[in-house]
């Protein structure tokens, strides 16, 4: 039985391997971004990964009190997956409770809570250093609170929402959130 890692990693190459000219095309403009999935030289096209469907992007650390999210995250990948929404995890170190290093960070999402969503390479997602992706997620919806702030984004690459920290991804508001772009 494949590891959730190897899983993970399997995953990013279908992910990889699949993308079509068409849905580059329909990609929004400000995910047009290649990065590594984390821990990994596994590249994460994200037109590929996104284009036309729901997403959940999430700013996640390994040493949070939030960090149990990681499950919860997962649970609502497993539940909604088979219906377009991709949620993807972008770890970070902008509130200082990242792991030391990528191989910490995987152990911690992949191994203790199983998770299989795409999670990409460490980034910045606030000040004048956040990456692009998160520049414009700031833009439409603000900057991050802290750990695991959730945006929502349509299928047209759309900000619909932003949620905090303490809105489970497993709550009510979100999950209802979600089935209404489905």
């Amino acid at each position: 039985m494949p590891t959730p890692y190897v899983i993970h990693v399997l995953f990013g190459l279908f992910i990889g391997l699949s993308a079509s000219q068409s849905a580059l095309a329909s990609c929004a403009p400000w995910l047009k971004h290649d990065l590594k999935q984390l821990h990994s030289g596994i590249p994460l096209d994200l037109c590929a990964a996104t284009a036309g469907k729901p997403l959940l992007l999430v700013n996640t650390a390994s040493h949070c009190g939030f960090t149990n999210q990681f499950g919860d995250l997962e649970e609502l990948h497993q539940e909604y997956k088979d219906q377009d929404l991709v949620i993807i995890g972008f770890p970070s170190n902008a509130f200082n409770q990242a792991a030391i290093n990528e191989e910490e960070a995987a152990k911690i999402c992949l191994f203790n809570f199983g998770v299989t969503f795409l999670m990409s390479q460490t980034i910045e997602v606030k000040g004048d250093n956040a990456h692009p992706i998160f520049q414009h997620l700031i833009q439409q919806k603000g900057k991050p609170s802290w750990n695991f702030s959730k945006y929502l984004v349509d299928r047209n690459g759309v900000v619909v929402e932003r949620y905090n920290p303490w809105t489970s991804p497993t709550s009510r508001s979100l999950t209802r959130d979600i089935e209404t772009l489905l």
